[in-house]
């Protein structure tokens, strides 16, 4: 990872702890404040990432780690399980695909966890703010999917 990635990610996590942060419009703003030039592009993959999720905080909905800084380190397949047994989800299929739902702001966050796990039977995610597609090869593959997600989620 380069530097500036580096220094960009960890400003993203101090500012989430210490402000209310809604929205990716306001973290750029709030990284531009700090000297940090970001797009909203940019700042969502950053989100991904960092596993951020939102959490209700003062009556709002804002960014927040979803558990310590070492779950970030660890495998996919332990992210995806934290996430799930974490946050609030519903999970089912529809045709090749799973659609899981979850609390706004948590789809990026379990789609690259998905994603690092590297299943065989997932061919690939789009997500969302709350909602997750999981594309499988084949009904086969969907169920396995469904099986393994639930178990993670329990």
């Amino acid at each position: 990872m380069d530097v500036m990635k580096r220094m960009r990610q960890q400003a993203i996590e101090d500012v989430v702890r210490r402000r209310g942060i809604r929205t990716q419009q306001e973290l750029v703003a709030a990284l531009a404040e700090l000297g940090h030039r970001a797009t909203q592009a940019t700042v969502s993959r950053d989100v991904a990432e960092l596993g951020l999720v939102k959490v209700h905080r003062d009556g709002a909905h804002v960014y927040a780690p979803a558990t310590s800084a070492g779950a970030r380190e660890s495998g996919g397949e332990q992210r995806l399980g934290e996430l799930l047994h974490d946050l609030p989800v519903d999970i089912r299929p529809s045709g090749p695909l799973v659609v899981i739902r979850a609390v706004p702001g948590t789809a990026h966050a379990i789609a690259a966890a998905l994603d690092r796990a590297r299943w065989p039977e997932v061919l690939g995610t789009i997500a969302g703010d709350d909602t997750l597609f999981v594309a499988c090869a084949d009904a086969r593959a969907v169920t396995r999917t469904l099986r393994r997600l639930r178990r993670l989620g329990r």
